[in-house]
This record gives C-alpha cells, structure tokens and sequence, in this order.
C-alpha cells in the first residue's frame, strides 16, 4: 500500500505430504487467501521458500510459474470461472489445449472427467443451462483433467444450498481416496470437517494444525 509494508503471512512453516485432505480456515485478514495463493503459484513470497512437488517455485518468472499451475495445480472456484460460450465438455478440455493433445484425445479425457462427477448426460449443455451444483461439477472435472499434484478449493461451496454442497464434498472425498492431495479454503466448519486435517491461521500465523484422528479422539 503505497510505501507502507504489511506482512500478511509471518514466518509460516507448513508441510502438506501427498494424498492429504486439509481444510485452511481464519477469519477476513487472516492471510488464508494469500496463503491459498502462493500455494496456487498465483503469488510468489517474498521471503522464504515454497518446494512444490520437489521443485522450489518461489523465485520462478511469471511464465515459467505459469506452466507448473497449469501442469500440477487443479483450481476449483467459489464462482466457477466457466467460460460461458463454450459447453461442459469444451470447459472441461480447455487446459488441455495448452499440452498440445489432439482435439479427439481432450474430448476423450474430458468426457471421462464428466462422468467422475456424474455429469456425462450434460457434457453439451453451456454454463446458463446448468444449476450452481452441476456447474461447479463441471469445474471440479476441469481441475482434474490435467491429472495435477494438487487440487486447490476456494470456498468451493460458497454458492451452492446445503445439499447439493453436500454433494460436492463428497466429490472432493472421491477425489481424495482416489488419491489426489486436496487442499480446501472455507470458512464453514461442517465443510471444514470434510477434511483429515484442519489448519486454522489468525493474524498472518498458524494459530493450530489438527489431524482429523486426534480431533475425534478429543470429542
């Protein structure tokens, strides 16, 4: 902010190993977004170090950052971010262009993403033509489709009614036993508890980091 400097996230030291479920919880101004962002290589630190997948990214250019968020990192949005013209199927294959893969070969991948989250019967049907729950089912199959190290959620059920934000974590929980490492932003408890690990950050500092074993065995 002008020539004031703020530190957002102060001294964090934070391990996420492979296959892990973890929800990242805080109040506003928590600094959970931003940890969600450098996590997500859509910003870089300034101090310090973030080895993803055995690759230190903290100091990568702009376009190189770039290509390990298309390559390793699955985004699922709050508001979708699905590109009104195109189709399902065409949302869903859109990462895919960027691999050089063939038009057949996308259309192929992306109908089987569709059918993961059991939305193969509206692969033609454009965002305005699907409810919030199937239009985030439609972005959930888009993360997936570059078989990423890391799927990345930001308050993935901020829009959507009770049950169907039921029906999207238990996606998540597919997602996760099928082996993938989910990393989830709410600030909902009941979908927080979806997950096997709760980190909860207060004032740029992580105020508590619990496995989901020792939470059950302190209720």
């Amino acid at each position: 902010m002008g020539r004031m400097e703020l530190k957002v996230l102060k001294g964090i030291s934070l391990d996420i190993s492979k296959n892990e479920y973890v929800a990242l919880m805080g109040p506003s101004g928590s600094g959970k977004s931003t940890l969600m962002n450098i996590i997500g290589c859509l910003d870089s630190p300034t101090g310090g170090k973030y080895i993803l997948n055995g690759q230190d990214v903290s100091k990568m250019e702009d376009n190189a950052l770039a290509e390990v968020r298309n390559k390793e990192i699955g985004f699922v949005f709050q508001q979708f971010n699905l590109l009104p013209r195109l189709t399902a199927l065409e949302n869903v294959a859109l990462p895919l262009i960027y691999s050089g893969m063939s038009r057949k070969l996308r259309n192929e991948k992306a109908k089987h993403f569709l059918e993961i989250v059991n939305l193969s019967d509206r692969s033609h049907h454009k965002p305005n033509e699907l409810s919030g729950g199937q239009c985030q089912r439609v972005a959930i199959a888009r993360a997936l489709v570059n078989d990423p190290s890391l799927i990345l959620a930001d308050e993935p059920t901020g829009n959507l009614d009770t049950s169907t934000s039921e029906e999207i974590m238990e996606i998540f929980g597919k997602i996760h036993a099928s082996g993938n490492t989910v990393v989830l932003v709410t600030h909902e408890m009941d979908i927080a508890n979806h997950a096997l690990r709760i980190i909860r950050l207060r004032d740029g500092i992580i105020e508590s980091d619990i496995v989901k074993e020792k939470m059950v065995q302190h209720t």
